[in-house]
């Protein structure tokens, strides 16, 4: 720094000697001063720098004596007074002088003219002190003005590029939605496309299908009448072969009068001779032919009577006939039906209107398979008394039918309407109804009303719709006070819906979306006696402890082909029937069974990945005395499973297909046991076992030898 310091003092000394040789050159005025040239006033003169404050002033060296500097003074000034001091060592003989032409205002004014006349005058060490300290702070402000005008220009480029990037940013995810929104846009018209083709094949099969309908009910009109007239034809042929016999019988019959008539003038020279043979009636093969029957004695005229007699037969049998069909046209029978008894049954008829019937004595109607599509308020009005009616497979709509369709029927127990195009379920139900049917429909709401006044309904079958636990309100059940028997597969139900019967006694819910079992959903139902679960999304942790561990009624559940990993805990301590098929256990728990009472009896493991760690001593604990049934085949076993030889009730073991290599002597059997053998049956083949190496003893306690089924085997 000190060098730098001296530098500076060395070019500040050249620049002061060379302002002075060049003010001693300028001309002066009349009055002997310098010419200068007009000052900028207002701080803009040559004096001032750009922003207002004094420029540096010019000094220079002259001889004069060197002026100590007291120590102490100043000592945060130590850099100035070292460059000070340089000078006086290099210049030991100079004074620094201040520019004749100019004087230093200390207190930070502008420099003024010095006035020719007036002394120069030297400055002393804090003049020059507070010289440099001047130039060396506007030096630092200068520094620091620079970088701060560096620092804005790279925080404005910094912002440009922030400013680009984000306009870049911008830019790109405006194209990224574009493209997204054209590919959306483009799968939408795919879409759009492809629901067109599918309704034009469709469109297509259906008029092909109606074609085809059409062709055959042609050919089949036409087969009736050809067949119709084939059967004119032939009954025209048999009268004809009637008529040549009825003539070729009376011709014969001339004939046999005109030999009777020549006989009996023959055989009166024996009357004559034998008179007492005159009222002897005359032995008829002698005077028939033997093969031609006719009546005795028969004449034309009996003959046309007789004949006449049979024209009046078949006229009145053809009266009858008529007399029929017009009560049945009079009753509104279709063509194409029958009806027995009391029954009328119309299936696949081809009926496209509800026949205007009137038959009162009728209890049951069936028009399964047709394309009916209405049924107006009078529908029933002529046969009042049905009990059972059979609408299934048709185009019934929910706007089709009347509202009041079905309200004068008092007695009608069962109605089935599977297989239409409903969208809820129809209204005016009659109270009397003990059986509805209405799966495979379009069922998408079951409100608070749909099943008022069906107090007595037993069964109900709502399988096959767009139903879920959204659309199904919690009060829908609450008329149900006598529902036994509840269907609800094959919809859309995440969950088990609310508010089911407390009459409930077996609810089926196969294949649908359950995830979960709640603590609450089967609080109310305490009869329920069998649920179905079958084909759900169910796994062992989404069944709540308390959901129906408590129940007492409770004896038949069936969770196959769900995601369970373990035998569920917390079953039903009444449990009896447990179906587990078509999961994915690999363990059962032990003291899973250990809660029920009486104790589980039927247990179906088939289909699992149940392997040789699967089960462990206590997995049975609970269940010896009273297991019946136990199938736990088709899965990964190496031998027989722990416990089995202590199920002193069992009748069926399956264990086929697994991959069992050996029968211990007390695997399956206890030879502890006194008792009478219960097994009945059991089945190991498709295993590794080798029969050769079983012990005799090892099925002692099966009935019959036949009933062990161990082939076939595996081969290694």
């Amino acid at each position: 720094m000190r060098w730098w310091l001296v530098a500076a003092s060395l070019w500040l000394l050249v620049v002061l000697t060379v302002s002075n040789a060049q003010a001693r050159n300028r001309p002066r005025n009349q009055d002997g001063e310098i010419r200068r040239g007009k000052r900028k006033r207002d701080g803009q003169g040559p004096g001032r720098t750009r922003t207002g404050r004094s420029r540096p002033l010019k000094i220079r060296l002259v001889p004069g004596p060197s002026i100590p500097v007291e120590p102490g003074e100043n000592q945060g000034n130590a850099p100035f007074l070292d460059s000070y001091k340089n000078l006086q060592e290099h210049h030991s003989s100079y004074n620094v002088i201040p520019d004749p032409d100019l004087s230093l205002d200390l207190s930070g004014d502008s420099p003024v003219p010095n006035d020719p006349g007036e002394p120069v005058t030297p400055l002393t060490q804090e003049e020059i002190q507070r010289i440099l300290w001047r130039e060396e702070e506007e030096h630092r402000e200068e520094e620091e003005r620079l970088r701060k005008k560096d620092e804005a220009r790279k925080k404005r480029r910094k912002q440009r590029k922030e400013q680009a990037d984000k306009q870049r940013k911008i830019v790109e995810e405006k194209r990224r939605k574009e493209e997204e929104a054209l590919r959306l846009q483009v799968e939408r018209e795919e879409e759009e496309w492809r629901r067109h083709v599918e309704e034009e094949e469709r469109r297509r099969q259906e008029e092909k299908r109606r074609r085809q309908e059409e062709d055959d009910r042609r050919r089949k009109e036409a087969a009736d009448i050809e067949a119709r007239e084939k059967e004119r034809k032939l009954e025209e042929e048999r009268w004809r072969q009637e008529e040549m016999l009825r003539e070729e019988l009376l011709a014969l019959v001339e004939e046999e009068e005109e030999e009777e008539i020549e006989e009996e003038v023959w055989l009166r020279g024996d009357v004559f001779e034998m008179p007492h043979k005159e009222l002897e009636e005359p032995e008829e093969p002698d005077l028939l032919p033997a093969p031609i029957p006719r009546p005795p004695a028969a004449t034309e005229d009996e003959l046309k009577e007789m004949e006449a007699e049979e024209e009046e037969e078949e006229e009145e049998e053809e009266e009858e006939e008529r007399e029929v069909v017009i009560i049945e046209n009079r009753r509104g029978i279709p063509p194409g039906c029958d009806i027995s008894d009391v029954t009328l049954t119309c299936d696949n008829a081809k009926l496209t209107y509800f026949p205007p019937l009137s038959i009162p004595e009728l209890k049951s109607l069936s028009l399964e398979g047709n394309d009916i599509s209405s049924i107006p308020a009078e529908a029933f009005n002529g046969i009042p008394n049905l009990e059972w009616i059979n609408l299934k497979k048709n185009k019934f709509t929910s706007a089709g039918i009347d509202a009041k369709a079905f309200k004068g029927l008092k007695m009608l127990r069962r109605l089935y309407l599977d297989g239409n195009l409903l969208e809820a379920v129809p209204a005016g139900l009659p109270p009397t109804l003990q059986e509805l049917k209405i799966s495979e429909n379009r069922l998408i709401t079951i409100d608070e009303n749909s099943f008022q006044d069906l107090s007595s309904l037993v069964i109900l079958e709502l399988e096959g719709n767009l139903l879920s636990e959204g659309n199904v309100d919690p009060l829908a059940f609450a008329p149900l006070i006598e529902l036994s028997y509840l269907r609800l597969g094959k919809n859309h139900f995440r969950t088990i819906p609310q508010g089911l019967p407390i009459s409930l006694l077996e609810l089926y819910l196969e294949n649908n979306l359950i995830e979960e079992i709640s603590e609450a959903v089967f609080n109310q139902t305490h009869s329920l006696n069998v649920v179905s679960l079958r084909h759900n999304r169910l796994d062992e942790t989404r069944i709540a402890p308390l959901a129906w561990i408590n129940h007492r009624n409770l004896e038949s559940i069936d969770l196959s082909h769900n995601d369970l990993y373990l035998v569920p805990s917390y079953l039903p301590r009444s449990l009896i029937h447990l179906v587990l098929v078509g999961n994915n256990i690999e363990r059962i728990p032990g003291y899973v069974f250990a809660h029920m009472d009486p104790g589980i009896e039927y247990l179906y493991l088939s289909y699992n990945r149940l392997d040789g760690e699967a089960i462990e001593p206590e997995s049975f604990f609970g269940s010896y005395q009273s297991m019946v049934e136990l199938c736990l085949d088709n899965n990964q076993l190496v031998s027989v499973p722990s416990g089995i030889n202590e199920m002193t009730n069992l009748h069926f073991l399956r264990l086929n297909n697994n991959n069992i290599r050996s029968i211990p002597d007390e695997g399956i059997c206890d030879p502890n046991h006194s008792g009478d053998s219960t097994l009945v049956a059991v089945r190991l083949e498709s295993n590794y076992i080798d029969p050769q190496k079983i012990s005799p003893s090892a099925f002692s306690c099966v009935r019959s030898s036949s009933s062990v089924v161990l082939k076939p085997q595996k081969t290694k």
